[in-house]
């Protein structure tokens, strides 16, 4: 199994699309990556982390309210960023989303964040370890979290597993080679990356985060981010 010498920065992608149901009457008005976390919308902090590593060129899918997201993030200058989007005319899940978005990203791997995930995971660490020729992914696991007690995945000599224990949390947070979605045998215009980790789970390599993550699910999740990153840098 050979990898590549060197790792050019990817391309990235953020999840920005979801309809934000369970953080409602919050996303009533506003969509969930606009909500502010210490000082600033979610998605900002992201973009930050995504321009700190070199990453230049990010694309956003957008749903529900989706045009503030574009009339507050813009082109992506003021980060260093070029920020291209992908409009969906009707929710397309995960992979779909990213599927359509596909000719934005290229041909290349390419990082999909979650926009409503809170991680400080150093993503540098990925590019220093290139992703081998023969493998479709990378994902990041966290422990698991109260609202997902049973887990998503294990963790078998680096691989993700379906059935080693103990079992963790899918962070939201990937690396992944376009392939992985076009060469699914059930590609379709919605569905979710859930069922692609399942099918190439022996081959999709996952590492364990035990850091600061915190999925911004919920009104008092996003509460009590609020509070701890104020703190923080208090």
């Amino acid at each position: 199994m050979s990898a590549t010498q060197t790792t050019q920065i990817p391309a990235a992608m953020v999840l920005a699309a979801g309809y934000g149901k369970r953080m409602r009457p919050l996303t009533e008005q506003t969509p969930k990556p606009l909500l502010p976390v210490a000082g600033k919308p979610l998605i900002e902090h992201a973009l930050e982390r995504l321009a700190a590593i070199g990453v230049r060129r990010v694309v956003i899918n957008l749903g529900h309210l989706g045009e503030k997201i574009r009339a507050r993030l813009g082109d992506g200058e003021r980060w260093g960023l070029d920020i291209r989007y992908s409009v969906e005319e009707q929710p397309l899940e995960t992979a779909g989303g990213i599927l359509k978005a596909l000719p934005l990203l290229g041909n290349a791997p390419f990082l999909v964040v979650n926009g409503d995930v809170w991680c400080d995971f150093d993503l540098r660490s990925w590019l220093r370890q290139p992703l081998p020729d023969d493998c479709p992914g990378r994902l990041l696991m966290v422990p698991n979290p109260s609202h997902n007690p049973a887990g998503d995945f294990g963790i078998d000599n680096g691989l993700l597993s379906g059935t080693a224990m103990p079992r963790y949390t899918f962070s939201g947070i990937s690396w992944l080679r376009p392939q992985l979605l076009t060469e699914y045998p059930r590609v379709r215009p919605c569905f979710g990356l859930g069922e692609i980790f399942v099918h190439h789970q022996a081959r999709l390599q996952a590492e364990l985060f035990e850091g600061d993550w915190c999925d911004v699910g919920t009104p008092e999740r996003l509460r009590r981010l609020d509070e701890r990153l104020r703190g923080s840098v208090a």
